[in-house]
């Protein structure tokens, strides 16, 4: 037991936090949870397991206050590095892991990771019940599902990990080596996080720092990326120089068709690309297309993902409330034929809407927003489209009913992140589905 007897530091009581902190204490450390929220407001269930576990807790000011000497500390990937709590403890020289990395660290099993600025869920699950209907038995974790150290603690058996990372995750990893690397798009995003649109890429980029020529990184062929050592697989829905591309309704693997799009239940350029990254990890496990093709053509789109939901008098509504920035935004916009009514805004994460003007103005009829940033947007966009603002997504929905014609789409597709008004980007858009359902016919 690497980390016996020793005093740990774990910061944040959230969902890995507490896997960081149950592994550890699982492992024979002495083992506090320190979150800045008052107690109050965290989950009570969470916290009286911790303690039961034999974790000390302290919440509030007095996590602020907390002076004992630890050996170790390891960061939740909500927590920011330069937040007050943890600097407190990276001024004290002390060492600072993620609990991505702490999970590496005990797991002895191949990783798979996935990264993105977008298509990140949806590819680890494409893989995650590809791999497992090939016979090789893998579980989607990490920034989806459980926390890589709850895998790690329960110690069940799989061939690999089909691992989701955020760049939150990867600002703290020191030894995390996935043996196949997916890197699907990056798009600005987390600006309310990063200094610059360049952090928030040098953060993702880590993904690669620790793979060898022995490793496979499917990559996004019209992305420049460099110092991957790494045996690369390319894939574009757009360029004809990558390894898996398109080509008359089919993605073609060096001149070979290998699955056509109409055998799919997905839709769009983004899970086009989605589908060629998921076949470039099978083949880099030794799987034949043979074999993968016939459960991504099964895999059913998850909610929340430009998902349809009801047509009201000829007007479609669409649940797209896991777009959470710009680039989600225009793959949305652009996989719609008919004229939209588009419902957007959300909390302030350190961009504008700028960028959309002239998609929306050839896209767009109608905008209705709401949130913190729905003044910008309307600003963003005065000359391209009329807008208007909701109190409540309610009022929003009522007055998206009210506007739109028959051949219309009402689409819900927030462009940033919920915590202005919702728990997640999945109660945002239950709610906007529960709404849905109550209109009249």
């Amino acid at each position: 037991m690497r980390y016996k007897d020793q005093n740990i530091v774990v910061l944040g009581a959230g969902l890995s936090g507490t896997a960081a902190a149950l592994l550890l204490k699982s492992e024979g450390a002495n083992v506090t949870v320190l979150d800045s929220a008052e107690e109050t407001s965290l989950l009570k269930s969470t916290i009286d397991n911790l303690r039961t576990q034999g974790v000390r807790v302290i919440c509030g000011a007095a996590a602020n206050d907390d002076s004992f000497a630890y050996q170790m500390v390891v960061l939740s990937p909500g927590i920011d590095p330069l937040s007050p709590l943890a600097r407190r403890f990276s001024l004290r020289k002390i060492d600072m892991i993620g609990e991505l990395e702490l999970g590496w660290r005990f797991s002895k099993i191949p990783v798979i990771a996935v990264t993105g600025t977008n298509g990140k869920t949806t590819t680890t699950e494409l893989l995650a019940e590809m791999l497992n209907a090939c016979g090789q038995r893998t579980i989607a974790c990490g920034n989806i599902g459980k926390p890589l150290s709850e895998v790690a603690r329960e110690k069940k058996q799989f061939d690999v990990l089909t691992v989701e990372v955020s760049s939150f995750q990867l600002e703290t990893i020191q030894t995390f080596r996935p043996s196949i690397c997916l890197w699907l798009n990056f798009a600005p995003d987390h600006l309310d996080r990063y200094r610059s649109v360049a952090d928030y890429r040098a953060a993702k980029l880590r993904i690669f720092e620790n793979q060898t020529a022995d490793d496979v990184a499917v990559v996004n062929a019209i992305e420049r990326l460099h110092g991957v050592c790494a045996r690369t697989i390319t894939f574009s829905a757009y360029a004809d120089h990558a390894d898996f591309r398109l080509s008359e309704g089919a993605i073609v693997y060096q001149n070979e068709a290998v699955l056509r799009l109409s055998d799919t239940k997905l839709r769009g350029l983004h899970n086009i690309e989605n589908l060629m990254a998921t076949l470039g990890a099978g083949m880099a496990r030794g799987l034949s297309f043979r074999e993968m093709v016939p459960p991504l053509c099964a895999y059913e789109p998850r909610p929340h993902r430009c998902e349809f939901v009801r047509d009201v008098g000829g007007v479609s509504y669409v649940n797209d409330s896991k777009a959470t920035n710009l680039d989600a935004v225009e793959k949305a916009l652009r996989a719609q034929t008919k004229p939209v009514i588009l419902i957007a805004g959300g909390k302030d994460k350190g961009f504008t809407f700028d960028p959309l003007q002239s998609l929306v103005k050839e896209k767009v009829r109608s905008t209705i927003l709401i949130g913190e940033m729905a003044e910008s947007i309307g600003h963003s966009w005065r000359a391209a489209v009329k807008s208007e603002i909701a109190n409540s997504l309610a009022d929003a929905v009522e007055r998206a009913h009210a506007v739109a014609k028959p051949g219309d789409v009402v689409l819900f597709s927030p462009g940033t992140s919920s915590f202005d008004m919702f728990k997640s980007y999945a109660d945002r858009g239950d709610q906007f589905r529960a709404l849905v359902q109550a209109l009249p016919h």
